[in-house]
């Protein structure tokens, strides 16, 4: 009985601090010029999500419209980098006030779903982008690999922002 109630309160004061991070509210980066942002990205590595189960050599590409919108088509190789290509057609909406940085994706109407721009380079040679919630997270580059040193500082500051590490998988990209 003793050790039930020791469990019972290290599992009260330990569980709220494993989550700590992500109560916090979550930062982007200050201003994002779009017309920079736009272009092809590598996706490098991302927290693994339903909606892009069996993809390789994944990569999003993001152009301005004259309507005030991003068109976004996001692509993959299914099940192999030789395997059948997957595109995804969707707008992005930039959410006025956050300098650009916090965008809502559509990619099916009427759902759109969080794109914030936490993490950017000066010479917006990589991007990170994750969600309040910290379900989501994608790693981007402008180019297919990325330095390792540079990677891990990356995910440091991820981690330090209250993303799991742990759940981050390493896409394939052997197939450009």
């Amino acid at each position: 009985m003793k050790i039930m109630w020791i469990y019972s309160i290290l599992a009260f004061v330990l569980l709220p601090l494993a989550s700590f991070g992500q109560n916090l509210p979550l930062e982007t980066v200050k201003q994002v010029d779009l017309n920079r942002y736009v272009g092809k990205w590598y996706e490098i590595a991302a927290f693994p999500q339903r909606f892009q189960r069996g993809c390789t050599c994944t990569t999003a590409e993001y152009e301005m419209t004259d309507k005030g919108w991003v068109r976004v088509i996001n692509t993959c190789r299914k099940d192999s980098p030789e395997g059948k290509l997957s595109v995804a057609r969707g707008k992005a909406f930039i959410v006025p006030g956050s300098g650009n940085a916090k965008l809502r994706v559509q990619f099916f109407w009427p759902f759109r779903g969080d794109y914030w721009i936490i993490d950017l380079a000066e010479d917006y040679s990589y991007a990170v982008v994750g969600n309040q919630s910290r379900d989501y997270l994608w790693i981007l580059s402008r180019t297919l690999a990325m330095d390792q040193a540079l990677y891990q500082e990356i995910v440091e500051r991820c981690r330090q922002k209250g993303f799991d590490p742990s759940r981050l998988k390493v896409t394939d990209q052997s197939c450009r």
